[in-house]
């Protein structure tokens, strides 16, 4: 089907070219202004901070700038109920239309698009099976992955109860394959266009054998035809909130209409594993607006006002003695979206990007560029650059982040760093006791110190992962971080010894703070008592 037939009678939603109250300007009409500042954001009120979303389309600062049209169908849509299964089925036939695909489906998001496809190619679309899940017993419950596409959106597929397979080789790949394998799942990206184990070199083992393969293209944008469905793919998963432009909890997964269907029943409103995947009839036509939109939208006019919107970043910047700038347009179909690198003389200027985040993040209006307002980076980001992502601005906030960053390079604060020579050593082994939210877990430090700086291994329930730290006097500060087989887990730890015992706080990164408490370790050889604590 060409994209003209696509385009051609788009307007089965009522799309809104302006939303009332807005002043929405852009070269393609979707990039609404900053509003009047009032009294107190809905945020401020309730003593949360608003931010400016200079990270980009990345979930934990809010994502993309919703559609005016998309906020306006799933505002009509909660003014009427319909049965949901009728409604998916409707739309799922529209999405199919839309993308070339057979059907597609609307989730709560890319992960839930993966994990319900992970439990259809499970299941087939048995209640029975269905309501087995995560006890697999007698099912297909394996599923293969490249070693390249080992992410933490693993976890998506895990959450059914499957074992991920791992393979690096064609021929890995071909001995994999058996009566216990559901679905293969591939990372969209270069390495699945280009490079070894691509996804048509997957395809050509795995369509014989009929084994299902997932693509996970989260953050691309829709192309008719479909790239991996084109091949070899069977569904392809979809964020909504990211490029698109979408709902936030809300994505697609699109393909073979038997599988989106056995995927389906696995989420809300249908009871058992996955009733808490649902979502409501304003996500599914918000969903539909931002596809029918995709086909509408200028992209190359957006693509121009986010790169004006850098190089006003970058103008501002040009007059300060050591820094220098660089305007990515990246070409990938995985996360397009242009950004600029700001770097600077750490001689002239003597900030790390670390620092610079921080300032930005803690000051008013709080801007979230790099890494900031997600979790720890390990290790932190010691390099004298930070990146500025131009996509999820509103208009004038471009603006804002040059004044801000122009301040601050213009005349560098002092930052007060940790100075002094170790007051302890702390080689050996040490009883770490980690105080979480709702337990108490002991886990196990092994330390090698030289000077103020050390090594070792933290050994946690999940395993053991090296760490690094300093120790200046009687302060100490230790980041650990594992990320095998998908996981991605990264502690700091701050605190104070007095050579036999350490103590303070430590950040879990995403999943929150906790305390901690460390012994050194009592050998005592074997017989010997010990002594009663």
């Amino acid at each position: 089907m060409k994209r003209r037939e696509l385009i051609k009678g788009l307007s089965v939603l009522p799309l809104a070219g302006a939303v009332s109250g807005s002043n929405i300007q852009s070269a393609f009409g979707a990039v609404p202004s900053i509003p009047q500042k009032a009294a107190k954001s809905i945020y401020e009120a309730i003593g949360v901070r608003p931010l400016i979303n200079a990270r980009g389309t990345v979930t934990v600062v809010g994502a993309s700038q919703i559609m005016p049209e998309v906020q306006q169908a799933m505002d009509d849509a909660v003014r009427e109920y319909v049965q949901i299964d009728e409604l998916m089925d409707a739309v799922g036939e529209r999405l199919g239309k839309l993308t070339g695909a057979e059907f597609g489906y609307v989730s709560s998001g890319a992960s839930a698009a993966i994990t319900a496809g992970t439990a259809g190619c499970v299941t087939g679309g048995d209640p029975d099976k269905l309501w087995m899940i995560p006890d697999l017993t007698g099912m297909k419950d394996e599923v293969i992955i490249p070693a390249y596409s080992r992410t933490a959106y693993d976890a998506a597929a895990k959450a059914v109860g499957v074992r991920m397979v791992e393979v690096s080789t064609l021929e890995d790949l071909k001995l994999a394959i058996g009566p216990r394998t559901a679905m293969i799942l591939v990372l969209a990206g270069s390495r699945s266009e280009n490079g070894p184990l691509s996804l048509k070199e997957i395809s050509s083992v795995a369509k014989p054998l009929g084994v299902p393969i997932l693509v996970d293209a989260a953050a691309e944008g829709l192309e008719v035809p479909n790239p991996h469905l084109s091949q070899g793919a069977d569904l392809v998963a979809y964020s909504g909130g990211k490029y698109l432009r979408g709902p936030q909890c809300a994505g697609l997964l699109i393909g073979r209409k038997d599988l989106i269907i056995a995927s389906r029943i696995n989420a809300g409103p249908h009871h058992g594993f996955g009733r808490g995947f649902k979502v409501g009839r304003e996500e599914i036509m918000g969903m539909l607006a931002a596809v029918e939109m995709w086909f509408k939208r200028d992209h190359a006019g957006e693509w121009k006002t986010w790169v004006s919107w850098g190089n006003h970043i970058i103008k501002r910047l040009s007059t300060i003695p050591g820094v220098s700038t660089d305007l990515n347009e990246p070409k990938a179909r995985s996360n397009r979206a242009p950004s600029v690198t700001v770097k600077w003389d750490k001689s002239v200027i003597p900030l790390t990007g670390e620092d610079m985040e921080k300032l930005l993040w803690d000051g008013n209006p709080r801007i979230a560029v790099s890494g900031a307002g997600s979790f720890l980076p390990f290790p932190p980001n010691l390099q004298s650059n930070i990146s500025v992502a131009t996509t999820s601005l509103q208009a004038g906030e471009e603006k804002i982040i040059a004044e801000r960053i122009f301040a601050i390079l213009s005349k560098p604060p002092m930052i007060k760093r940790a100075a002094g020579a170790a007051a302890f050593n702390l080689s050996g082994q040490w009883d770490l006791k980690m105080k979480f939210s709702a337990s108490t877990v002991d886990q196990t430090l092994i330390i090698e110190q030289i000077e103020n700086s050390f090594i070792g291994t933290h050994i946690a329930s999940i395993g053991s992962r090296d760490l690094d730290g300093t120790i200046h006097g009687r302060d100490v500060s230790i980041r650990s971080s594992y990320t095998k087989d998908g996981v991605r887990i990264n502690f700091s730890f701050t605190g104070t010894t007095d050579g036999t015992t350490m103590q303070g706080k430590v950040s879990l990164s995403e999943y929150g703070d906790a305390e901690w408490t460390a012994k050194r370790h009592d050998y005592r050889p074997a017989g010997s008592p010990r002594a009663r604590g």
